[in-house]
């Protein structure tokens, strides 16, 4: 999880990187166009049947409709929102993958477990610093489209936990979402209007193959194949320290500021992560 945890938090950095050349929503595009075929690579050379009948369909393009919608909300709301905020309101997905755990799945956490929780999620506040000068209805907008985002986060995993896709390879539970996401995120480009103005420099190709191949085509299968085994509800909680990879990574690469106030942030996403993780005494 810390891997998959410093991947997704470079990942976000090198949206930003990219921006110049190539506009969000052709970015999450790309990448979903191009992990596809990863994916279908490495499952093949596994022995995985896509194409067999084995009551995923539906699971599976429910699943894949709520992970396109969801970077159409994320890449939306941050038009409105600032990246700090949205950062923050993201995180949310936890909580809510908690709440759905305990509601279908039958994980229960403690009370322990959910101040853990609350502490981690204040980290990530502190650390990215989610009080802003001049939030008007826009930016509170914009607020609820990141929430909605992450929302569906935690959505798709308690699918992907809870249904016949929990039985189906990795490769081929993710394809569905990958698969599905691509029209609704050409379909989201075209209304955005975004386009490709000139020949991206060799630096955004290669941040976009980062994202492509290692993020979803690698990454994004290894958290469903951990989320089959393990508690997802505790598996969620440890992408609170996702942001403070990418905020440590701002600092080395793009000399971002890095503060006291941030070591303090990591103290409590840490000692959050301890609780949620802690061992129940009663069992």
């Amino acid at each position: 999880m810390l891997m998959l945890c410093v991947s997704w938090g470079f990942n976000q950095l090198a949206v930003k990187l990219a921006l110049p050349d190539v506009p969000p929503m052709l970015q999450a595009l790309i990448r979903s166009s191009g992990a596809l075929p990863v994916m279908l690579i490495v499952g093949r050379l596994r022995g995985v049947k896509f194409f067999e009948r084995d009551g995923t369909l539906l699971p599976g393009v429910i699943a894949g409709l709520m992970f396109g919608c969801e970077f159409v909300l994320i890449f939306t709301g941050l038009v409105f929102t600032s990246a700090s905020r949205a950062s923050v309101f993201l995180y949310t997905a936890p909580f809510f993958v908690a709440l759905g755990s305990h509601q279908f799945l039958g994980e229960r956490l403690s009370t322990v477990q959910w101040s853990g929780l609350a502490l981690s999620f204040a980290g990530v506040a502190l650390a990215i610093g989610v009080p802003q000068p001049n939030v008007d209805a826009k930016v509170l907008l914009g607020d609820l489209m990141v929430v909605g985002g992450g929302a569906l986060w935690a959505a798709t995993t308690l699918v992907a936990k809870g249904t016949q896709l929990r039985k189906a390879a990795p490769e081929k539970a993710l394809g569905y979402q990958v698969a599905i996401s691509i029209p609704i995120l050409a379909f989201a480009a075209w209304i955005a209007g975004e386009r490709i103005e000139h020949v991206p420099s060799a630096l955004s190709i290669s941040l976009l193959a980062y994202q492509a191949v290692w993020v979803v085509g690698c990454t994004f299968v290894i958290w469903f194949a951990m989320v089959k085994t393990y508690s997802a509800s505790k598996l969620s909680a440890f992408t609170f320290v996702t942001p403070l990879f990418g905020v440590v990574a701002a600092y080395f690469i793009m000399h971002d500021t890095l503060t006291p106030v941030f070591g303090v942030a990591a103290l409590l996403v840490i000692a959050g992560l301890y609780l949620v993780n802690k061992p129940d005494p009663k069992v």
